[in-house]
């Protein structure tokens, strides 16, 4: 079977090129080597299931240890309405792994104990016997615990687990060495109520289990070794190192991202190249295809910023405000947004990656220009130049244009408040079908959001700030020219949203270091 680029489930080495995960392994083998109890949380697709079936096969090849892995996903509602069906339910699961890997004499045990298990009481009896009988350090491994997470058995068997880890240096209690969980979230939230008429408990049943800080997000020396094997495989001539970089670029390591740009060059544009080759043109190619579809990640994503209008917010605040806040996970919104993979710590609260922030802009500027329709019915779209060049100094003076005539004083607070978004949306059709837009927050006193545009083979920088006097405003140049060097760019413009109580409406050309600009204030 010919190996692919897999976004759908586990991935697995024979089947799949696989990025080099030998260092995270390597951590989080040690961890279950100490017996720590600990949850992989990590955001949607972000590798926990792959590393599970890494983990357990890694496992039995270990003479001295006996895993069980299990799921609850499938069991139903009914299992987690009554203790004694939990019970059974959680035995049988160990009794299927005990039997299809050949350990004869546990199942044997749980087959004879599994209909008199009444109670967790009696569960941590059994437990306590099964690792007696075994004799060996058993290791539970359980995915997908955010679908059981919210239910007061589950959280009740967790206390279980708890219990018997405090006491598990007793000669009277034996039980798991480590206890392994997956999801999104960290269980260590939960709160344990042991009968339904009793306040809940702010001790976690999960307070036992150890951080898990390995860092799961995939770097160029990772990628690397996935790209070096399919080029062998496929005959594929590439510059390993810049791709895996400039997939790294896009992605910052996310895992389903990475996987996803490399299945769209080899199985969407490869076919359609002459040479076979891979170049970084291909990962631009690929991230602008990917950025305009929709996929199960993005609904997640979208979905989880549709839910939380304050997430939505600090979001937008951050994407496109240019907003500056520390990174604390303990904020309660801040935090969620961690959960769920749209943020990360970039020496600050930032958006996790360039697709993310490209998906989440173009979802903000859609949304409110749906809600203001008419606002950008009324211009030409018609800014092309001779040789597949954009006009962006006939664009930004179109924009000036709109947003001096809407300035009035029913739109005013509306347009100071949403002028980058409406840029945004004002720009899109501006693109459509002949390049896209980057939109990158950069850290400055003037809260600059850089736009990289890509329009056929060339490209633009349009940097959007706002007006905090001549001072700032030189320091914000000095800053733009050099943002044009790194990218061998002579030509600059800028986008100045002025809301002191003059208000400008003009335009600027000017040389700086050497660099040509064009300034519009609005």
């Amino acid at each position: 079977m010919k190996k692919r680029f897999n976004v759908t489930g586990a991935c697995h080495p024979g089947q799949h090129y696989m990025a080099d995960t030998s260092a995270m392994f390597a951590r989080i083998m040690e961890m279950v080597e100490q017996g720590d109890y600990f949850t992989i949380n990590r955001p949607r697709q972000y590798g926990k299931t792959t590393m599970l079936f890494s983990l357990l096969n890694a496992l039995k090849q270990r003479e001295d240890y006996v895993v069980f892995s299990i799921s609850f996903e499938g069991v139903g509602d009914e299992v987690f309405l009554d203790e004694k069906r939990f019970c059974n339910m959680f035995l049988d699961r160990l009794l299927s792994e005990a039997e299809a890997w050949g350990y004869t004499v546990l199942a044997g045990f749980l087959a004879t104990t599994l209909q008199d298990t009444l109670s967790f009481q009696q569960l941590s009896k059994r437990i306590t016997q099964l690792a007696t009988t075994a004799d060996k350090k058993l290791v539970l491994l359980i995915d997908e615990v955010d679908k059981s997470s919210n239910n007061q058995l589950f959280v009740s068997f967790l206390g279980v687990l708890r219990d018997k880890y405090l006491r598990r240096h007793l000669p009277s209690d034996r039980t798991f060495h480590a206890v392994i969980l997956t999801g999104v979230h960290d269980v260590k939230s939960l709160k344990l109520r042991l009968r339904p008429d009793e306040e809940r408990k702010y001790n976690s049943p999960w307070n036992i289990a150890a951080d898990f800080d390995v860092d799961m997000n995939f770097y160029p020396h990772e990628i690397r070794p996935m790209l070096e094997e399919y080029a062998r495989d496929r005959g594929v001539v590439m510059d390993v190192q810049a791709v895996a970089e400039r997939l790294f670029y896009y992605t910052s390591g996310y895992p389903f991202l990475v996987s996803k740009l490399c299945k769209i060059v080899d199985e969407k544009l490869l076919p359609q190249k002459t040479e076979h080759t891979w170049t970084v043109y291909d990962v631009d190619t690929a991230a602008r295809q990917l950025m305009g579809e929709t996929n199960t990640n993005f609904d997640e994503l979208s979905k989880n910023l549709d839910n939380n209008e304050d997430l939505y917010r600090l979001t937008q605040s951050i994407a496109i405000g240019g907003e500056q806040y520390p990174f604390n996970v303990n904020d309660p919104v801040a935090g969620i947004g961690v959960l769920y993979g749209i943020f990360a710590n970039r020496n600050g609260l930032a958006i996790h990656n360039r697709i993310y922030q490209e998906v989440i802009t173009n979802k903000m500027s859609f949304r409110m220009q749906r809600e203001n329709q008419t606002l950008l019915n009324r211009y030409d779209a018609a800014f092309g130049l001779p040789g597949n060049r954009l006009d962006v100094k006939k664009a930004l003076l179109k924009f000036q244009e709109l947003m001096k005539a809407e300035y009035s004083g029913k739109d005013r607070d509306f347009l100071e408040r949403e002028g980058r978004l409406v840029f945004l949306a004002f720009l899109k059709p501006i693109l459509n079908g002949h390049g896209y837009a980057l939109k990158e927050p950069q850290i400055s006193e003037e809260k600059r959001l850089d736009i990289l545009i890509t329009y056929h083979e060339y490209r633009y920088v349009i940097e959007l700030k706002r007006w905090y006097g001549p001072a700032a405003h030189e320091r914000g140049l000095d800053q733009l020219t050099g943002y044009l060097d790194s990218l061998g760019l002579s030509e600059g413009f800028l986008l100045i949203f002025d809301h002191s109580g003059t208000k400008q409406w003009k335009e600027e050309t000017s040389m700086h270091a050497g660099k040509q600009l064009f300034a519009v204030w609005t």
